[in-house]
């Protein structure tokens, strides 16, 4: 394993299949667990693995622009627009 730079770092074999195993602290770290989904991008430094977050998770992420009563108002007044 490389030096440690204030990231966590680890070294990761790659099977006959392309499958690998994500190490038991990064899954402990981002609550991955099996069944989740991970998104694998291509980036100028090389590949970063993002997690997908989970649609309960993203329930009341806009709550900042308004509540749900006055989306719905809002929603029905543009489609009466069109």
């Amino acid at each position: 394993m490389g030096p440690r730079v204030g990231k966590m770092q680890q070294i990761v074999k790659v099977t006959r299949r392309g499958q690998t195993t994500i190490p038991r602290e990064f899954r402990k770290k981002y609550s991955i667990r099996e069944g989740d989904e991970l998104l694998i991008e291509d980036s100028r430094d090389g590949l970063v693995i993002k997690v997908v977050p989970k649609l309960y998770d993203l329930a009341g992420i806009d709550a900042k622009y308004g509540r749900v009563k006055e989306v719905k108002q809002e929603l029905e007044r543009l489609r009466e627009e069109f």
